[in-house]
C-alpha cells in the first residue's frame, strides 16, 4: 500500500508530468485560458492517459517483448493513444457537443501530447507491474489536470490585471508555468 501512495504523491506533486518533466506543454498553454475548457481537457487526459498506460503495458508485455519487437515501442504506443483519442473524440462529439467545440483542435492534439506517451514509456522504464503502472498513469493524469487547472485559474485572473503589452498571451503563460514549476519544486524533498 505504501508503494502505491509513494507513486501517487510522486506523480502528482514531486515529479509532475508537466511541471517537473516538461511533457505536454502544448495543450497546457493552449487550453489554459478558460476553466471549462481546461477542466474538459483534464478529464479527457485522465481517461486517455490511464487507459493508454494500461493498454500499452499489455502491448509491451504480451506482444513486443515476446516477439523481440521492442524497437517498435514508440510506434505501437502512438497507435494505441491515437485510437483512444479517437474514441474520446467520438464520445464527446455525441454526448457533450459544447465541450467538443470548445476543445477544438486541442482534443485531437492529445494524440501527440507527449505527456501521454511519456507516461506510457515511463511505466516501462520504471519496470512497474500492471497495477502500479495504471496507478502511475492515473496519478500522472491527475497531476496534469492539477497543473492545468492551477494555470487556468491564474491566467483567468490576468484578464483583470494591468499588464505590459509584451507580457500578454504566451509570454505570461510561460512565465506563470515556470513559477508554478518552481513552486512544485518545493515538493522535491517529499519523495526520493
Amino acid at each position: 500500500m505504501s508503494d502505491y501512495l509513494l507513486i501517487i504523491v510522486s506523480a502528482v506533486l514531486v515529479k509532475n508530468i508537466l511541471l517537473a518533466r516538461y511533457l505536454g506543454n502544448c495543450p497546457f498553454l493552449g487550453v489554459s485560458n478558460r476553466m471549462d475548457t481546461a477542466t474538459g481537457m483534464a478529464m479527457a487526459v485522465v481517461f486517455v492517459m490511464t487507459a493508454a498506460v494500461a493498454i500499452t503495458w499489455c502491448v509491451q508485455r504480451f506482444i513486443l517483448v515476446p516477439y523481440g519487437l521492442e524497437y517498435l515501442q514508440t510506434i505501437a504506443f502512438i497507435l494505441v493513444i491515437a485510437t483512444l483519442v479517437q474514441l474520446v473524440e467520438m464520445f464527446l462529439q455525441k454526448s457533450v457537443p459544447a465541450l467538443y467545440r470548445m476543445l477544438g483542435i486541442f482534443l485531437p492534439l492529445i494524440t501527440t501530447n507527449c505527456a501521454v506517451l511519456g507516461a506510457a514509456v515511463l511505466v516501462i522504464q520504471n519496470k512497474y507491474d500492471f497495477a502500479k503502472g495504471v496507478v502511475f498513469g492515473f496519478a500522472s493524469a491527475i497531476g496534469f489536470g492539477l497543473a492545468l487547472i492551477l494555470m487556468t485559474g491564474l491566467r483567468e485572473r490576468y484578464q483583470f490585471q494591468p499588464m505590459p503589452k509584451h507580457f500578454r498571451g504566451t509570454s505570461s503563460g510561460l512565465i506563470t508555468a515556470s513559477l508554478l514549476a518552481l513552486a512544485f519544486l518545493g515538493f522535491l524533498g517529499m519523495v526520493e
